[in-house]
């Protein structure tokens, strides 16, 4: 009998030393991403990208920072990339304009900020930890979310910093080619985003994206929207999605995943390839990424790549691509 009582707990002690102390996830957007599709110039420009969002928050985490500042100096970096659809880089509206979106969202206290249509804000990620941290309110939208991020002291840029000549040429094939989906010109959802758990066990994520090519009407997406695109629980898990955003607006994806390993005690994984297949049963493509507070780390994606990335203290680390990676 005294057997039986002590595996449960050498199971346990198992468990917890293989528990790292930190965990980093990180993606920059889903879709048909193929070997075939695409050059040896942009995979080297992608992988540059992906690999120096996981140096910036691994180094706030290895350091004992927290999860929250990670996710944000990670998402930076991807904003400061025009290999990216988020901040430089951010694809163009129908009027020939970058509007961009981004939430955080902090799983200690489950507090959030979220913008959407900015276009001044050099990082819309640090504007929306700006609207958690230093306003009554949850989200802010369009000059105004822009004058707030002013009034903050956050670094302000023309419109047309973010822009790029392989945005303005996806916008214009668009245009000129009445059979291509007016969602996105190239089926790739660039949105990119962050989750992790620091060393004391809190959990965090953060997206940021330019929405779609040629979006009109002041369209929004799943990113900035807290339980759709991003959302944080300690008492589940952190999740930042990237795709069809109106889909996983209906599906309420991020939140989805965590109510299920809340409620059901789900593994991450198990949670994510569940909420992703009825998003597709919807007709919505693309994927998540996910941690949480045991350490576990875990993507899902139901297109042909995803861009994605993970670190922990372990020391383990990837970068991967493609489906087959």
């Amino acid at each position: 009998m005294l057997g039986l009582a002590l595996a449960p707990l050498q199971a346990q002690a198992q468990t917890d030393e293989a528990k790292p102390a930190w965990t980093l996830v990180i993606h920059g957007g889903a879709g048909i991403i193929e070997k075939s599709r695409v050059t040896p110039e942009q995979e080297a420009g992608v992988r540059a990208g992906l690999n120096a969002a996981l140096d910036a928050g691994s180094k706030v985490l290895a350091a004992g920072g927290t999860s929250l500042d990670a996710v944000q100096a990670a998402v930076q970096v991807l904003e400061d990339d025009p290999h990216f659809n988020a901040g430089r880089g951010a694809v163009f509206t129908w009027e020939g304009r970058n509007e961009l979106d981004a939430a955080v969202m902090d799983g200690r206290t489950r507090t959030a900020g979220a913008i959407s249509g900015v276009t001044t804000t050099r990082h819309p990620v640090a504007l929306a930890r700006a609207v958690m941290e230093q306003s009554p309110h949850v989200m802010l939208s369009g000059t105004g979310a822009d004058r707030f991020g002013k009034s903050r002291g956050l670094e302000q840029v023309p419109n047309s910093w973010f822009a790029t000549p392989e945005r303005r040429r996806q916008l214009d094939r668009l245009k000129t080619n009445a059979k291509l989906s007016w969602f996105d010109v190239d089926l790739k959802y660039g949105t990119v985003g962050a989750v992790a758990m620091d060393s004391h066990g809190h959990v965090a994520a953060a997206t940021s994206t330019g929405g779609t090519t040629g979006k009109r009407w002041g369209r929004i997406g799943d990113a900035p929207i807290i339980g759709a695109g991003t959302y944080a629980d300690d008492r589940a898990c952190a999740v930042s999605a990237t795709g069809a955003g109106e889909f996983f607006i209906r599906e309420g994806v991020a939140h989805e995943i965590c109510a299920r390993v809340r409620f059901k005690g789900e593994s991450l994984k198990q949670a994510a390839d569940i909420v992703m297949a009825e998003t597709q049963a919807l007709g919505g493509t693309g994927g998540v990424i996910v941690t949480g507070p045991t350490g576990e780390m875990a993507w899902s994606f139901n297109t042909a790549g995803m861009y994605r990335g993970k670190a922990s203290s372990t020391g383990a680390r990837s970068v991967a691509f493609y489906r087959e990676d």
